[in-house]
């Protein structure tokens, strides 16, 4: 049982709390001779149950610092593991106070149960640099998203008012380093029915981890190994105050250990001048190595890495206080202050850009009026003065090397710049660590001319002949602008002659002229990126719009044959059925054209619709009779005509429905709007009966009978009182009936008949008898 209890406690790191201040700075923390220290207090725990500063040693733990100092919110033993998360919740002591210098370099309000150890001290280089963690209990369930206790390595120079310094810091930044700003992704946390919210993970890359129950410190998680450095005067003396403490809750404890012999006296040459760091050394340049000491007091040799990974002393030997390196490589400078065990040392791994390699050019533009100055597009030469590398940057062109070479007074505009008599400009160009190269871009004036060019035309084919119209101008100008010139020349088109000095408002390959008729647009001439020459073209566009040229609609009667014509006097025509002559006959219905030409070649199409017509060919005639206002006849045709329609030969309508007719013999006619004749005629009747007769014996209604049905075919009327008693029947022999009934006249009332026609036809109505 003893056995096992010693191993558990072996595996947590031991806190010693007995430790008086300056032992924690002089025999653990600082083990350099080239640092002196004095004026070393600490504050903390005001309670007797243990120091909140203390040493602690790592034993077989696993801790990554062997030894070192621990500085806790807390007394400084309750950082010894096992992470115990039931008693991670910490008590407060109201006589514990916080930090004023801690609250605002982290802009704090209020801090509680802090922690200070802090010191004087002198260093003999240029640079001090420590290591330490941060662990905390605040990195439990949502805490992180919201709550961090505080901490600080605060610097000033001894003695002096000046504003604090925080080295406590995540790498090349300013940000504190705290549970707030370095964890994992935290989820959303129910607590007692509450849900708090979690938040992204934040610089996770800093986060050790989680601790457990086999943790060596008693803190539910840790950041890695982290480090703080900052540049000194050598000599010069600096106060440094280390201090912890709790947030305003002071509920959940936090420690800052501080890695044993850690805190060094360095001499800085700055990050490392590597691809990697972005920061090479540019390519011919040489970089000075200071080590900023005072060579009257230290013996300096200069080392650098060899093959076999060994520092060897740089030959001939180098003892200056500067070394001008030449080469890449991993140097170090080691410095002995001069009668003391003080032994400084800095180290720097330098590498070298690759060479930009530039191409000298010359550019060569045209002149508008032979002065010799014209306006240049230097931006036409970017790709060549850097040999066309895509990772190269063009930074600019000048009118000095000197210019180039210390970036200043850069042409403002280079798509546009004028020679002002200079024979050549410089450009600049620079990789992406800022190392630079220049060339040089020789400005020449073109001399070449291209010959005057003759109108390039074409014909305004669209429906509106308003002289506007397109122009592929690759397929009909380039091919008679170059013609004569060398090959390999690129032709652009511009409206005006600074446009095209200046490469500017090309004109798209498909152009359609702006101003009607006639347009002169300018051709330059390109080899590369030198103008060759600048020429005007005419556009010019011919209308042709000859009059009485619609589209026309013929009729052609069914078995005749029609002419079709078109004014004569035009260069050319062409019918769709290949005659060439200025009219054709056609005696088939269907549609025709013929394209015509004029002296320009511009051509016009007309279109004709031949349409067939024919007489109508009557077939019937469907009679709604016996039904007085209502009467009406629908004539039935044949035929591909436009019909109108008559039932006396007189009057025609549109319609073949007629409606209204009187009882009576007609003889239907159709009649073709398009004059290609009349119909046959169609014989029919309309029949009908009197709705009433007055058998009074005055000569006017005294019979009643029907009209026209001596036409018909066989026929007898029935006629029936209200009742239905047959009172008479009569044929087409009878007279008609005089409301006469076995030899009684019949009182006036409504008497109902019935018409049997032999064809088995009948009709049924009523009348009246008025007496």
């Amino acid at each position: 049982m003893c056995f096992i209890s010693v191993k558990i406690k072996a595996q947590n790191i031991v806190v010693d709390d007995s430790k008086t201040p300056e032992s924690l700075i002089k025999n653990i923390l600082i083990r350099s001779a080239c640092i002196n220290t004095n004026t070393i207090t600490a504050t903390g725990n005001p309670a007797t149950n243990g120091n909140s500063y203390a040493s602690f040693v790592a034993g077989t733990s696993g801790f990554p610092f062997a030894s070192g100092v621990v500085l806790s919110t807390s007394p400084s033993k309750n950082a010894q593991g096992p992470y115990l998360k039931d008693k991670s919740k910490g008590s407060t002591n109201a006589r514990w106070k916080g930090d004023d210098d801690l609250n605002k370099v982290l802009n704090n309000t209020v801090s509680t149960q802090a922690t200070v150890l802090e010191f004087d001290f002198l260093a003999l280089t240029n640079s001090i640099s420590f290591n330490y963690i941060f662990a905390s209990n605040e990195y439990q369930s949502y805490y992180p998203c919201r709550y961090s206790d505080g901490f600080a390595f605060l610097i000033k120079e001894a003695g002096t008012t000046e504003e604090y310094k925080n080295l406590a810091v995540l790498p090349a930044s300013n940000i504190p380093v705290s549970s707030t700003t370095v964890h994992t992704k935290i989820d959303p946390v129910v607590v007692s029915g509450t849900t708090f919210a979690g938040c992204e993970a934040v610089n996770e890359n800093f986060f050790n981890g989680y601790n457990t129950e086999l943790s060596p410190i008693n803190y539910a998680g840790q950041t890695v190994v982290m480090n703080a450095r900052t540049q000194v005067v050598p000599n010069k003396t600096y106060h440094l105050k280390l201090v912890v403490a709790d947030d305003a809750t002071g509920e959940f404890n936090s420690a800052v250990f501080l890695e044993g012999g850690s805190f060094a006296s360095l001499i800085d040459f700055g990050a490392d001048r590597t691809i990697a760091n972005n920061n090479p050394v540019c390519f011919g340049d040489k970089t000075t190595l200071d080590s900023q000491l005072d060579s009257s007091l230290y013996d300096i040799k200069w080392l650098k890495l060899d093959a076999s990974n060994n520092f060897t002393e740089i030959t001939p030997l180098e003892t200056g206080t500067t070394y001008e390196v030449q080469s890449a490589g991993t140097y170090k400078v080691e410095a002995i202050l001069k009668g003391t065990t003080c032994v400084a040392t800095g180290q720097i791994k330098i590498e070298y850009a690759p060479e930009i390699l530039t191409t000298n050019t010359p550019l060569l533009q045209c002149d508008d009026d032979t002065d010799g100055i014209t306006v240049f597009n230097l931006t036409k030469v970017n790709d060549i003065v850097k040999n066309n590398v895509a990772e190269i940057l063009n930074k600019g062109y000048y009118e000095s090397l000197t210019d180039a070479q210390t970036k200043t007074n850069p042409i403002l505009v280079p798509e546009k710049y004028t020679n002002n008599h200079l024979n050549q400009v410089f450009a600049r160009i620079e990789n992406k660590y800022g190392c630079f190269a220049t060339a040089e871009v020789t400005l020449k004036v073109s001399t070449e001319i291209i010959p005057d060019q003759n109108p390039i035309e074409t014909c305004d084919r669209d429906d509106k002949q308003d002289g506007l119209y397109q122009f592929d101008l690759n397929a009909q100008v380039t091919p008679q602008v170059s013609t004569g010139l060398p090959a390999g020349l690129v032709f652009n088109y511009f409206l005006s002659t600074d446009d095209a000095l200046n490469d500017a408002n090309k004109l798209s390959n498909i152009f359609k002229n702006t101003v009607a008729f006639s347009q002169t647009i300018y051709a330059k001439a390109t080899n590369g990126a030198d103008c060759f020459d600048i020429v005007p073209v005419t556009l010019v566009v011919n209308t042709f719009d000859p009059p009485n040229f619609e589209d026309e609609a013929k009729i052609l009667c069914k078995g005749d044959q029609i002419t079709l014509s078109v004014a004569t006097g035009f260069v050319s025509y062409l019918w769709n059925t290949g005659s060439t002559d200025t009219s054709i006959e056609v005696n088939t219905a269907g549609d025709y054209s013929v394209v015509v030409t004029d002296a320009k070649g511009c051509e016009k199409t007309k279109k004709f619709k031949v349409i067939l017509s024919e007489p109508a060919l009557i077939t019937d005639a469907v009679v709604k009779d016996f039904s007085g206002v209502d009467n009406s006849v629908l004539i039935k045709y044949t035929g591909v005509g436009n019909y109108e329609f008559s039932l006396d030969g007189n009057v025609f309508q549109d319609d073949a429905l007629f409606t209204g007719v009187r009882p009576g013999i007609y003889n239907a006619i159709a009649r073709d709007k398009n004059g290609c004749g009349l119909s046959n005629t169609f014989l029919f009747y309309v029949v009908d009966y009197p709705r009433f007769f007055t058998p009074n014996g005055d000569g006017y209604n005294d019979l009643w009978f029907i009209t026209k049905l001596i036409e018909l075919p066989d026929y007898k009327i029935l006629i029936f009182d209200r009742y239905g008693k047959l009172l008479k029947e009569t044929n087409q022999n009878s007279a008609g009936w005089n409301g006469i009934y076995n030899g009684q006249q019949l009182p006036a009332d409504d008497y109902w008949f019935t018409l049997q026609f032999v064809d088995g036809k009948i009709v049924k109505g009523h009348f009246s008898l008025k007496r």
